[in-house]
């Protein structure tokens, strides 16, 4: 019995020009597999037939239907054509509608409780510059020409072995340009074995806590303090204990007394958040001694500390402890860019194998290329020539809020004499609300912050967050014209 022949109508139009014609037949019958003109279990055209139609050849035709076949559009079967399959690839992607999704069985979704503990977390999202953000650098100023450059040669010479990945605790010659850096300008005492490469100091407090912490564990932190340290301390169903600062930073002796024993100790000594206070040397001491006794860890956030405009930056508390407790962290996003991504945490060196561990199962490392890009950043000198130019930079705006407020808003507002970091305090007076005071300055597009939000408690002082390092000093000036206007009325 001779093979039946389709009737089917095929009207292909012309090809397009420039596009091949396995691809032009490819797409056309795929449209019209989509479309509904070719429905589901109609059979297609022989090759032979399609080649006299159209004029093609045959490995064309056959091209096109393999990648139909491959993609599930169409069927073969054996000694009778080709067919469009009855199921199509779309279809199994569309969602169902609601109606048809109700008659489905399903179960309600089983949250962990580390989830549960997310439920009030907002994620960060983009917003514009303006004054007085706290915690942003001066991105405008950042060299992206040279950082380009850098790049490109690196890219350029890249080995295939850099390409395939590398060792969890980080790139090694960027292990090694961080520790010599730490040891120079920052007085920390490690080896290239003991930095690990992670994403910020937040992932360095985010992987201490998982691995020297319990559900229920009690943290010190100080208060006010740093809330992005502190959510991720919640997260981990720590119990989170505020001790007071003053103007020698944490008080040891009021945290021994509301929490006798404590698994981990959060601190920013050398710039404290936010009230920038740098930890005296008594309190080093005395708490470095005290972790040893209790057999406390000690979690040193460097916050801010490249930026001190008046003396040498103060050297860490790491370089002091002589027993092993103290695990140090900083960031390259703050100093650099925050889209970077890139810290370190230094840990003691009987504390590496679990932190290599913990890193080999997580993230495994940050991007290795990202890494080696910096690595030669440093290497070829321009991290420190970036951090001296804004370094001066920071120092300048700072000069010029603190002469604008004392020009403008003299009998408002006193700026903190601190002359370190990215941003400063503001001590309001005449009885202003802090709350009001933010609200008001909202109304007229600027940001600040009062210290409340940075509070576990009850709030204890009138002061505000200003941020003086990511905006000019003609905003600067602007921002406080707006901030005279909006507090005249209070």
């Amino acid at each position: 019995m001779p093979r039946e022949r389709s009737t089917l109508p095929l009207s292909l139009p012309a090809p397009s020009p420039g596009v091949a014609l396995y691809r032009w037949l490819y797409d056309t019958l795929r449209r019209s597999i989509l479309d509904g003109r070719l429905e589901p279990g109609t059979r297609l055209p022989a090759t032979r037939e399609l080649a006299s139609a159209y004029g093609l050849s045959r490995t064309t035709i056959v091209e096109a239907f393999d990648r139909l076949k491959a993609e599930g559009y169409v069927e073969s079967r054996h000694g009778s054509g080709t067919y469009v399959t009855q199921v199509l690839p779309e279809h199994l992607l569309q969602a169902r509608p609601a109606r048809e999704q109700e008659k489905l069985p399903h179960r309600r979704i089983s949250w962990s409780s580390y989830a549960a503990r997310l439920e009030h977390y907002q994620p960060k999202s983009a917003r514009p510059i303006r004054p007085f953000r706290a915690n942003l650098a001066a991105l405008d100023q950042f060299p992206s020409r040279l950082w380009a450059q850098v790049a490109a040669r690196r890219l350029r010479r890249v080995p295939p072995q850099l390409l395939a990945g590398g060792e969890a605790l980080g790139y090694p010659p960027l292990r090694e340009a961080v520790s010599h850096y730490l040891n120079a300008a920052r007085g920390v005492k490690c080896a290239p074995q003991q930095v690990l490469i992670v994403s910020g100091a937040l992932e360095a407090l985010d992987r201490t806590s998982r691995l020297v912490l319990n559900p229920g564990d009690p943290v010190w932190m100080e208060e006010p303090g740093y809330p992005g340290a502190a959510a991720v301390l919640r997260s981990q169903a720590a119990r989170i204990c505020p001790v007071p600062v003053d103007e020698e930073g944490l008080v040891l002796e009021r945290g021994v007394a509301r929490c006798p024993h404590t698994s981990l100790v959060y601190v920013t000594p050398a710039h404290q958040f936010p009230m920038g206070v740098t930890m005296s040397l008594r309190r080093r001491l005395a708490l470095l001694e005290w972790a040893r006794k209790s057999g406390t860890l000690v979690f040193e956030d460097d916050y801010d500390s490249e930026y001190r405009y008046s003396g040498r930056p103060v050297p860490a508390l790491q370089g002091l402890d002589r027993a092993g407790v103290v695990i140090f962290a900083g960031s390259f996003s703050a100093v650099l860019f925050p889209a970077l991504r890139l810290g370190y945490m230094v840990v003691p060196p009987g504390m590496i194998d679990r932190f290599a561990a913990a890193q080999s199962v997580s993230t495994h490392q940050p991007p290795l290329l990202d890494q080696a890009i910096l690595c030669d950043f440093i290497d070829e000198g321009h991290f420190a020539r970036h951090v001296r130019r804004m370094r001066e930079l920071y120092a300048e705006r700072l000069n010029v809020l603190l002469e604008c407020t004392r020009e403008k808003l003299a009998d408002a507002l006193t700026i903190s004499g601190v002359e370190a970091g990215l941003q400063t305090l503001g001590w309001l007076r005449r009885g202003l609300s802090p709350q009001r005071a933010a609200a008001a300055a909202a109304e007229q597009g600027i940001e600040i912050r009062p210290i409340s939000r940075y509070a576990w408690g009850k709030p204890k002082t009138d002061g505000l967050v200003l941020g003086f390092a990511a905006v000019s000093p003609r905003e600067i000036r602007l921002g406080v014209d707006e901030l005279a206007r909006a507090w005249k009325a209070l």
